[in-house]
């Protein structure tokens, strides 16, 4: 079977139709040259080239050649550059995955600056809970989620990569909507829409703490899973809701969003990058490169 090198000289010769020009762009000398022909001509079992009168000519075999050789040294070299950026990182995929509530605001801006940053890079989004996407980073089903902390499973590294504040989502016709800031006070005996203790764990707990600091008692009406449904419940007049800053870009009509003062710390939300340490994926320190401190809250960036 013929080889690479035996190809490029094909062509090479098929150029310049000169076997001494031929030599000097391979930077050999002619008998080696002459020699990879007969060797190639041997291996395909005809010939490439008629020899006369110092005149070098294809024959219909070598015409036939011709296109597909080049179209082999192409791919050849297409396959090994491809390979070679797959292997520093600057090529292949990765697949991340996400909370919903990531993708209000966090997600988008992030996916925006990797695809202007590492166009090459084939990101798989999974949107995900943050205890599945632990279990999907520990099997290699993922190399990089955006989940709530705590990160308690061994062998993953984190940073937090967003901080944000808790605002109060109410329907627009709610006496404490007429308010332009809300106090922690201000919900007591309130009916809330609240979060789930099984899949919306983080919250849970995050909004039962900022509660009982302070002695505010809510009466806690519903329990659901995802930031959108408190929203939907809270537009039927279910209740009040606690909800990530990011979730006010949802915009439901006839909810209104009021800040509300008294959280300590100030911005309680927090989102983290997690990776499981030993990953060989050669695209991840690219993107965790990319994907650096937190982003400024939307107050800090106008």
């Amino acid at each position: 079977m013929f080889d690479l090198n035996q190809l490029r000289c094909f062509v090479t010769v098929a150029e310049e139709l000169h076997f001494s020009r031929a030599a000097a762009r391979l930077h050999m000398t002619q008998p080696p040259l002459s020699r990879q022909i007969q060797l190639l001509e041997h291996s395909i079992g005809t010939t490439l080239f008629t020899r006369s009168n110092r005149v070098v000519r294809l024959t219909p075999a070598g015409r036939t050649l011709l296109p597909e050789a080049r179209t082999i040294l192409r791919l050849a070299e297409s396959a090994s550059l491809s390979a070679r950026r797959v292997g520093l990182g600057e090529a292949g995929s990765a697949s991340i995955g996400f909370t919903a509530a990531a993708g209000y605001h966090f997600l988008p801006e992030a996916i925006a600056h990797l695809r202007t940053e590492l166009p090459d890079i084939d990101l798989q989004l999974k949107e995900m809970v943050s205890h599945s996407q632990l279990e999907a980073l520990d099997n290699g089903r993922l190399d990089l989620g955006l989940l709530r902390p705590p990160i308690t499973r061994d062998g993953m590294r984190s940073r937090c990569v967003v901080r944000e504040t808790l605002i109060a989502a109410l329907p627009q016709d709610h006496p404490l909507a007429q308010q332009p800031t809300l106090k922690l006070r201000d919900f007591d005996r309130q009916p809330l829409v609240m979060y789930s203790p099984d899949e919306a764990r983080y919250f849970y707990e995050l909004v039962g703490r900022i509660f009982s600091r302070v002695g505010v008692a809510p009466h806690y009406e519903q329990h659901v899973s995802q930031v959108h449904s408190v929203l939907s419940l809270v537009r039927a007049g279910l209740g009040v809701a606690l909800v990530p800053e990011a979730a006010s870009s949802l915009r439901y009509e006839g909810i209104v969003y009021r800040n509300v003062t008294g959280l300590a710390p100030a911005r309680p939300v927090e989102l983290h990058l997690v990776w499981k340490d030993g990953n060989d994926n050669p695209a991840l320190p690219q993107l965790l490169e990319k994907i650096g401190a937190p982003l400024p809250a939307p107050e800090d960036r106008e």
